[in-house]
């Protein structure tokens, strides 16, 4: 029997209570003549909708820290909700007391607010959605079910039809993309959706007029947009319709020609990112008095780019092609391109294409925005990302445990964030002192002990990972032991600033630790961070955590193994090159009894960490 968390749980029970009534009203506030010419779907249809839409829910098995970018995007607070308070029984002297029931415990009735904002979002979000076919009706149909779920959840799609067999210049190219967009706004409507096929040109070619000559690190997109443009976009979202836009643009003679799908994306993130800003203030009022609940209203800032195709994610040189998991453009895009495979470029044509579009819009959207490409066979997997914010499955687990995930598959998703740079110091003297406190203080909520801290690190200090601008750190020690040939490595500290915990920062600044100390000697370890960069022998990794520490859940599932002490838990990464080649040498028996270099390394390890002085004023 399958498990679920309590925030699954909880979000699933509101959603079979209030999803039927949302459904007729939506229906009956919205009914058009367009969505008449079919005949309406029968209650089984209705029914087997609302079952697809909560199983898609519970494999997220979000938890209830996993959801909380999705709260803090959706469950905005409202000065009055929509949900009416229940009503509950009083006491009343007219009313013989043995002719009521029992009455029911209080906390069945009450309807929690963050679930009421995810069945009714106060502020619609968007996301730009690019549909890279061409698909068959079954998997357009497949595709636009999964737009109308993540409708149901607040996030209504602006999508941008593309075809690659369907190349530009060719004869009736235009009348076959128009085609394809119409062909999807049927399967829309068919779901329960309103779609709006939106015709006519919405962006022009060339560079925006004004725009400075400046270098910039992405590929800027060859047209741009006013907001007067975007109006066939904001009366679609007022009017609840989904936007579906064949890529055309105005040329400087004013005639609508076919271009490139990636530079109507480029275009429409940058603009309505500014027409999102140009209207937060008043959007805000609008919020204040609920004002905005009366006049449809939908954030124009793009929340997500989505890249749906039949490719799927960007393959990886460390996962013999499967997908990327999470990639960090800002460190990783330039070596992504350096090992992108030759086979690759035949199987997955527009892997790097779409890498460079995401690198465009993440560049226009908000620091909190991230990019997914995905396969139509993982159009379900969209939901649990809209609700996370995370890959499938983490980056940061152990190698072996991602070469065995049944989750990791050719379609699993990629998940692209804008990210932060990545740098590794092996002296005190590179150490930002000032931003380095401020980080540990902030990610600790203690008082450093700065003096005695950086004079034990100058004797000790192996080297430092730096992510961004302090947003993260993870500081490495050698510990020496009489015991052992060689010095204990240690993650003496390992911190991310709280504005950047939910961001990616964490992951990205574990997979580099992995690269520096237990994943040294690996191919897959070959990261350009100014480290190591894969070279040398791993060496097994050894921190500490206080036993009530509520990240330790976290770190239970990236360690080798783990034992109490006392008030601590003592946790390791064994070097995994070294048990590679204990298990081939061992064959299909598996490690299963202490070999020789463990002997006595356990009981030297925690003699050695109960000794290190602790750095917090107390």
């Amino acid at each position: 029997m399958l498990s679920y968390t309590p925030a699954c749980r909880q979000l699933v029970g509101s959603c079979s209570a209030l999803n039927v009534r949302r459904s007729q009203t939506f229906k009956a506030f919205y009914a058009t003549i367009r969505s008449l010419r079919e005949a309406p779907p029968t209650d089984i249809d209705d029914v087997s909708a609302d079952n697809d839409f909560i199983l898609s829910i519970l494999r997220a098995n979000a938890s209830s820290r996993d959801a909380k970018p999705y709260f803090a995007s959706f469950g905005v607070p409202r000065p009055q909700s929509r949900l009416p308070a229940p009503v509950l029984p009083q006491h009343d002297d007219s009313i013989p007391t043995q002719s009521l029931e029992p009455t029911p415990p209080i906390e069945h009735t009450k309807v929690s607010p963050l679930i009421a904002s995810i069945i009714d979002p106060v502020v619609r979000r968007t996301a730009l959605v690019k549909v890279q076919g061409p698909f068959s009706q079954v998997q357009l149909d497949s595709i636009a079910r999964g737009m109308v779920h993540l409708e149901k959840l607040g996030l209504v799609s602006v999508i941008v039809v593309e075809n690659d067999d369907i190349h530009r210049g060719e004869q009736d190219s235009r009348s076959a993309v128009i085609e394809d967009t119409m062909r999807l706004v049927s399967c829309l409507e068919k779901h329960g959706s309103r779609a709006r096929p939106v015709l006519g040109a919405i962006v022009r070619l060339g560079p925006k007029p004004g725009d400075p000559e400046t270098e910039q690190d992405f590929i800027s997109p060859e047209a741009h947009t006013f907001p007067s443009d975007l109006v066939p976009i904001r009366s679609a979202l007022r009017s609840g319709e989904i936007p579906v836009i064949p890529p055309f643009a105005l040329d400087s003679f004013c005639r609508s020609v076919r271009i490139d799908a990636n530079d109507v994306l480029g275009a429409l993130a940058r603009g309505m990112v500014e027409a999102g800003s140009q209207n937060s203030s008043s959007q805000v009022a609008a919020s204040a008095d609920a004002s905005i609940e009366a006049s449809g209203e939908v954030d124009l800032t793009p929340l997500r780019l989505m890249i749906i195709n039949r490719e799927g994610g960007v393959p990886s040189y460390a996962r013999a092609g499967y997908p990327h998991l999470l990639i960090n453009l800002d460190s990783e895009s330039k070596h992504i391109r350096e090992t992108f495979q030759e086979s690759w470029r035949h199987t997955h044509k527009t892997s790097l294409s779409n890498l460079a579009l995401a690198k465009t819009c993440l560049a226009y959207m908000p620091p909190t925005s991230s990019a997914v490409m995905v396969s139509h066979r993982s159009q379900s997997s969209l939901i649990g990302n809209l609700i996370t914010n995370r890959p499938a499955v983490s980056s940061s687990l152990p190698h072996a445990l991602l070469q065995g995930n049944r989750k990791l598959t050719p379609h699993t998703p990629t998940l692209i964030r804008r990210g932060l740079p990545i740098r590794v110091v092996r002296t005190t003297e590179e150490i930002d002192r000032t931003k380095m406190n401020a980080l540990l203080e902030q990610s600790f909520g203690r008082t450093l002990e700065e003096k005695d801290f950086y004079d034990r690190l100058k004797h000790t200090l192996d080297f430092v990972i730096i992510a961004g601008d302090y947003a993260g750190a993870a500081i490495v020690t050698n510990e020496p032991c009489a015991h052992l040939s060689r010095p204990i490595s240690y993650l003496d500290k390992f911190a991310v600033l709280p504005s950047h915990q939910g961001d990616g920062t964490v992951d990205f600044l574990w997979v580099a630790l992995h690269d520096e100390s237990y994943g040294l000697g690996h191919p897959f370890s070959v990261n350009p961070n100014g480290g190591k960069e894969g070279q040398g022998e791993g060496r097994d990794l050894v921190w500490r955590s206080r036993a009530n520490n509520p990240v330790n859940k976290w770190y239970f599932e990236r360690s080798s193994g783990h034992v109490r002490m006392g008030d601590w838990v003592l946790f390791w990464c064994d070097a995994e090159k070294r048990l590679r080649l204990e298990q081939e040498r061992r064959g299909r028996a598996g490690l299963s009894y202490i070999e020789g270099w463990e002997e006595g390394r356990l009981a030297s390890w925690i003699d050695i960490v109960q000794k290190i002085p602790s750095c917090w004023r107390k």
